[in-house]
């Protein structure tokens, strides 16, 4: 599986953005698609999931309220809305994609086996 991420910039505060993550290769209904970013210095920590089978989503509380996960199962693309963005969430975005991950696990890394290459998010104050 082969995951390309996009919709990357620099913004202001208050600004929204888009990301958006396509999956190509062997792909399954039962996969969860996340997103977690890593800020400069900082751990990688997670963003949002969903699973492409039922629709199930998980936030961080950062975010919990401004990003919207969603995702097309039959076309195996997943997006994050983000709303209201604060310099904070500047960051390298990951999309991932994991094959079976139970809706308590989607927070952790170690679930997703396929990771994209990042997507740069700036926000200036």
């Amino acid at each position: 599986v082969q995951l390309q991420a996009s919709g990357g910039g620099l913004v202001q505060a208050g600004d929204s953005l888009r990301l958006s993550c396509a999956a190509s290769g062997r792909t399954y209904s039962n996969y969860a698609m996340g997103w977690f970013r890593q800020a400069p210095g900082k751990e990688r920590e997670f963003v949002a999931a969903i699973r492409l089978r039922g629709g199930s989503k998980s936030y961080s509380d950062p975010v919990k309220g401004r990003f919207t996960i969603s995702g097309d199962n039959a076309k195996n693309t997943m997006s994050l809305q983000m709303s209201s963005l604060k310099p904070e969430d500047t960051a390298v975005y990951y999309c991932a994609a994991g094959l079976g991950v139970i809706l308590s696990n989607l927070d952790n890394p170690d679930a997703y086996a396929y990771w994209g290459q990042g997507t740069q998010v700036t926000v200036s104050s």
